[in-house]
């Protein structure tokens, strides 16, 4: 089965690269790509950097699921094409950070000799958590509303793109160690069985947390997707649905809190709720975005042949919508099959872990992937008030891609030391 898994691998590659390659000619011919000579060069470095992932991979003997680093690198070949159509400058930057995200997941599978180690740590890596959020509250920069980023000279970072996995690892530890007490309760109330405030208090801090994402750096997505990993990790553990109930209501007060206090929110779920009242002012960019997708079609415009570059900051925000656009439904529907497929194997590694905090880990990771895609996927098309997160492996983003590549290491890992 491995090695017919790893001709899979194989195929799935030549596809890839083929994709990438029939892309950058598509942009080229449409006239997008006026000199080809840097984009050619940069695509061979990425064509042999993925290749060469690949085959230390197969030469380390790492087996497990052989399939999430092909379907990730099929999602970030589409991103780069995009984010090359929309802005080559960015691009440049985009294809530097994609070398650091593989090399950051070659280190993470590599380096990390067992997964089940970082239980240990849990609490050391909750505190360095909490000690780069304040950071970037006290000393980060504001942009797009949001201060979530720390500047180091000519590098900008995004700490909290890092902090969503610590938190992963921080939970997976707890709730493995406290699940039963948290499953079955210490004291009964109004007939529930309620654990007591010592074993609730971290969970506590962890909604506590999310409030402060959203009051001091005004990062409603963010705050939406450390929450919803979190209550998704506490029902996989517990299986109790009074924690979801309760959980959503702290964090419904939470966001209207934010509502209140905050005309950035405010403006955001104006936009939501009616774009079309301020279409040439804070509505533009989703109006835009929807007259995107339509226009896109069943089959889409052609890559390089349509108008994505009416969005603004359509290479970070809004390069689902330019997908969409120039690929159409059908292209659509297919990057969207391509994370569900990461989200299923996802899950099934989790289901097959060998141990707790493995399943937590696993699922916990997956979560988080699935519920950032669902978020500005939602956000984008004015399912969900849009929030300004990335997409994942394919919006243009250094922290994110390379925080993306760090969670596909780890399941990697837990998939190849558990035998999923």
């Amino acid at each position: 089965m491995p090695s017919e898994i790893r001709g899979t691998e194989r195929s799935l590659f030549i596809y890839i690269f083929l994709f990438l390659w029939l892309g950058l000619f598509s942009l080229f011919e449409a006239g997008i790509i006026k000199d080809i000579r840097q984009p050619a060069f940069l695509s061979l470095a990425v064509t042999l950097a993925m290749l060469l992932t690949h085959l230390l991979l197969e030469k380390w003997g790492v087996e497990g699921d052989l399939l999430l680093f092909p379907l990730t690198s099929m999602l970030n070949v589409a991103g780069l094409l995009m984010i090359l159509r929309l802005s080559p400058e960015f691009a440049e930057r985009q294809f530097i950070w994609l070398f650091v995200g593989l090399a950051a997941f070659l280190l993470t599978v590599k380096g990390l000799n067992n997964y089940k180690s970082l239980e240990d740590y849990k609490y050391i890596y909750i505190f360095a958590g909490l000690f780069l959020l304040l950071a970037t509250i006290l000393f980060g920069v504001e942009a797009g509303g949001a201060r979530s980023w720390i500047e180091l000279g000519i590098v900008r970072f995004q700490p909290s793109e890092l902090v969503k996995i610590i938190l992963v690892i921080f939970l997976a530890g707890y709730l493995e160690e406290k699940k039963e007490i948290l499953a079955e309760g210490t004291r009964n109330i109004l007939g529930i069985p309620v654990p007591s405030l010592q074993y609730t208090g971290p969970l506590l801090v962890m909604w506590g947390l999310s409030l402060v994402l959203l009051v001091f750096q005004k990062d409603l997505g963010t705050a939406l997707i450390y929450f919803g990993t979190f209550l998704a990790m506490i029902y996989i553990s517990t299986g109790r649905w009074p924690y979801i109930f309760t959980g959503a209501l702290l964090f419904s007060l939470g966001g209207l809190l934010g509502y209140l206090l905050f005309a950035h929110v405010r403006v955001r779920v104006a936009i939501w709720l009616n774009p079309w009242i301020d279409i040439d002012g804070k509505g533009y960019q989703i109006v835009q975005s929807l007259f995107a997708i339509g226009s896109g079609g069943i089959y889409g415009t052609g890559l390089g042949l349509g108008q994505p570059s009416l969005i603004p900051a359509a290479h970070t925000d809004f390069v689902f919508s330019a997908w969409c656009e120039e690929t159409g439904l059908l292209g659509a529907a297919a990057l969207i099959l391509i994370y569900c497929l990461v989200i299923h194997r996802g899950f099934r590694i989790a289901l097959t872990a060998k141990t707790g905090f493995g399943t937590l880990l696993a699922a916990g990771l997956t979560s988080l992937l699935a519920i950032q895609t669902l978020v500005i996927v939602g956000g984008v098309i004015k399912l969900l008030p849009l929030t300004g997160i990335t997409l994942p492996f394919v919006s243009y983003g250094g922290s994110s891609l390379v925080s993306s590549y760090i969670l596909l290491g780890l399941l990697t890992k837990i998939s190849a030391e558990d035998g999923a």
